[in-house]
């Protein structure tokens, strides 16, 4: 690790944190947040999520089979409900917004299966796991399960 910023800036991880908690007790259901942060995690290659996200949503009983399709989500037919498809498809849009620009018809896809209070809540998740990529990423933060098959 190049450096370990959960201690040189605690208080920034603690507020990162409090948007959490936050989302968590948003209303959105856990399943699809934990969906959406492993989705970003991909896009973004962050191996640090990825570990975690699989791991808790391996807790949260989602079949491996279902797993293994978030990447593919689009070609998984029914195995992503509705609102889970469309919250992948906004993920991918906000997270690759230098290139989408968010354009109104991914926006439309969305708002036509949120609320827009959950929409709202639904982005936020998003940015926040975009900026918890970049901590670990840019860091170098290694996996759990690599540092625990190391021990």
């Amino acid at each position: 690790m190049r450096l370990d910023y959960t201690k040189v800036s605690a208080g920034g991880v603690k507020a990162f944190g409090g948007v959490y908690g936050y989302v968590m007790q948003s209303g959105l259901e856990d399943v699809l947040v934990e969906l959406v942060y492993l989705r970003v995690s991909q896009i973004n290659g962050c191996a640090y999520c990825l570990d975690m996200h699989t791991r808790d949503l391996i807790k949260k009983g989602v079949t491996p089979a279902k797993l293994a399709l978030v990447q593919a989500w689009q070609e998984a037919g029914p195995l992503f409900s509705e609102r889970e498809q469309a919250a992948l498809a906004w993920t991918e849009s906000v997270t690759r917004v230098a290139d989408t620009h968010v354009p109104d018809e991914d926006f439309q896809r969305a708002a036509a299966v949120f609320s827009e209070k959950e929409l709202a809540d639904l982005t936020m998740a998003i940015g926040l796991m975009n900026a918890y990529n970049r901590l670990a990423i840019s860091f170098r933060r290694a996996p759990e399960s690599a540092l625990a098959a190391a021990a």
